[in-house]
């Protein structure tokens, strides 16, 4: 289980900073998917690194299975969990089998339980094993986002973090890895915090979505209880816009 409660954040300095997170009260629980929505400068990647540890609040508390995310115990919180980002974070001069190796060896693996990993990982992905051995540059970015995904998943996380993982990819590529990580989400049981800006895909991966707006959860639940409140005019212009991008091909639908 994950909680955050009453969570908020600043930042910037002086007269620059922006509340980006306002008493933000967030309960995930253990082996679910959940879907966080809404426009840029919501919140939405501030939650992300605010599990992790890289962002510390400045009120309120939050703990992932009963243990608070603290300075003293962070490192063993970021190591129980795999983070992906869109297009991959992978670093250019490595290639992608080193890439994904990055976690087992700060554990220190020997290099066979690393090979053997790196196998397994490359089947769960579907990706070539002869891709690793190229440089990120030399990958497309649907392969890109595979080496990152393995690299999530190399320590077999509890916890997954995926901030717009998709979002700059080709329709078809990314329809084909919609279908895979909703297969290994469901297969894994892991706990899985995914950032998307289209609702379609939300609803693709979890009917457990919350719309953020200034800080806060605005609504959560299924798509269709989300669109069908009308009382509300953002929830009411949020999900109007998404259905007029989808309609008109601007943006990829699940």
């Amino acid at each position: 289980m994950i909680r955050l409660d009453g969570v908020s954040v600043r930042l910037g300095r002086g007269s620059n900073a922006t509340q980006v997170l306002d008493r933000l009260d967030l309960a995930i629980p253990r082996g679910a998917t959940v879907a966080l929505v809404g426009p840029s400068g919501c919140g939405k990647s501030t939650v992300l690194r605010t599990i992790l540890g890289l962002i510390s609040p400045d009120t309120g508390s939050i703990t992932v299975d009963g243990v608070g995310v603290d300075v003293a115990n962070r490192g063993e919180i970021r190591r129980r969990s795999g983070f992906v980002i869109q297009d991959g974070g992978l670093f250019p001069h490595l290639t992608g089998r080193a890439n994904a190796a990055l976690p087992m060896v700060r554990e220190r693996w020997s290099s066979a339980r690393i090979a053997a990993r790196l196998d397994e990982l490359a089947a769960l992905v579907e990706l070539e094993s002869e891709m690793l051995d190229r440089h990120p540059l030399e990958l497309s970015g649907g392969q890109r986002q595979r080496v990152a995904l393995m690299r999530a998943l190399a320590l077999e996380p509890d916890l997954l973090l995926m901030d717009e993982p998709l979002g700059a990819l080709d329709p078809r590529i990314r329809w084909r890895l919609q279908q895979l990580l909703r297969s290994l989400f469901e297969r894994l049981g892991t706990t899985v915090v995914l950032v998307t800006h289209d609702l379609a895909e939300a609803d693709w991966f979890t009917d457990d979505i919350a719309l953020l707006h200034d800080g806060r959860v605005r609504r959560r639940g299924p798509l269709a209880e989300i669109a069908a409140d009308r009382d509300d005019d953002f929830v009411a212009a949020f999900v109007e816009s998404h259905e007029h991008l989808r309609l008109a091909g601007e943006e990829p639908s699940a």
